[in-house]
């Protein structure tokens, strides 16, 4: 539990990125053997992509690192349960485990799809969810 702590402690870090970018600030990195190997956060504003979300970055990143498509040994730590669009990214690469803080009760995969993931990913949310709602909160109450 200390390592999830850690980890999605730097989710935030990129979270705080997307936001003084002015997007909306959600970041992930993903983790393979104890260490990050991927880091990213929303960036559909920047490159006016609506497809451009923290788990788009990511996967694709460490992918690369890795030299192929799946992601079986590694970790996606995220700030914001993922939407449905990345949960099938999540799926299609085969990754082991996935780590979320705060739910997104409109947008988010388990109310429109709790099947999408790939049967063998492990599922933890909730991890310092209450730091990452509140930046979702604060983000949105600025712009209101």
């Amino acid at each position: 539990m200390l390592d999830d702590i850690s980890f999605m402690r730097q989710a935030l870090r990129e979270a705080g990125l997307a936001a003084t970018r002015g997007e909306v600030p959600v970041g992930a990195v993903v983790v393979s053997q104890g260490r990050i190997i991927a880091r990213g956060h929303n960036l559909t504003e920047t490159l006016t992509d609506a497809t451009a979300h923290a788990e788009m970055q990511v996967i694709t990143a460490a992918a690369s690192v890795l030299g192929g498509k799946y992601l079986n040994d590694c970790t996606l730590y995220v700030t914001v349960e993922p939407c449905v669009m990345c949960a099938g990214a999540i799926a299609w690469s085969q990754l082991g485990r996935l780590v979320y803080g705060a739910a997104d009760e409109k947008r988010g995969f388990r109310r429109y799809a709790p099947e999408a993931l790939h049967p063998k990913t492990e599922v933890v949310a909730g991890v310092l969810s209450d730091e990452c709602a509140t930046l979702m909160q604060e983000f949105f109450r600025q712009r209101r």
